[in-house]
């Protein structure tokens, strides 16, 4: 799993992350999925206020919960984002959708002070704490089930839209 793209502006009611994220599956969690277990997972965004003289001071951490689930007898995946359900009959096209995050509003236009400048960053994962307990056993011990993709970080600039960094 990787951070394709990310940026971060400002929407209609404060600043918005927009994402995409290359998804993919290993061969346990994809016969998981497709014997019944429901994958969830888990967009992390963290806001931070740099600080010369301490630790950055963190102004936001927010999270944003997916599922994907294989129904068998509509032979149907399934993405769920909060409200939102979606239905793609290949596994290929709900990895897309599942990876793709528009406008997840993160935070207040007001909390976002003029002229200063923030440390951003964004990361996708699979949250193992939802799975069955005897498939929590198996992510323990197996990196088969461990998928998440690295930190994407990026500097903001009084809300401007994000740069990101190399």
């Amino acid at each position: 799993m990787d951070v394709k793209n990310v940026t971060f502006g400002p929407g209609e009611d404060g600043f918005v992350v927009n994402a995409d994220f290359g998804v993919g599956l290993s061969a346990a969690l994809e016969e998981a999925l497709n014997s019944g277990v429901a994958l969830h997972f888990v967009v992390e965004f963290e806001l931070e206020r740099p600080r010369w003289y301490w630790f950055n001071e963190k102004e936001v951490s927010e999270r944003l919960q997916l599922r994907l689930r294989y129904h068998a007898l509509s032979g149907q995946y399934r993405v769920a984002r909060e409200s939102l359900y979606q239905n793609f009959f290949s596994l290929a096209d709900a990895l897309r959708a599942l990876g793709t995050v528009r406008d997840w509003a993160v935070i207040e236009r007001e909390r976002i002070r003029p002229g200063q400048n923030y440390l951003a960053q964004v990361r996708m994962r699979l949250d193992t704490a939802q799975l069955p307990k005897p498939f929590q056993v198996s992510a323990l011990t197996n990196r088969e089930w461990a998928l998440a993709s690295e930190w994407k970080r990026f500097a903001v600039n009084s809300g401007a839209e994000e740069r990101p960094s190399r």
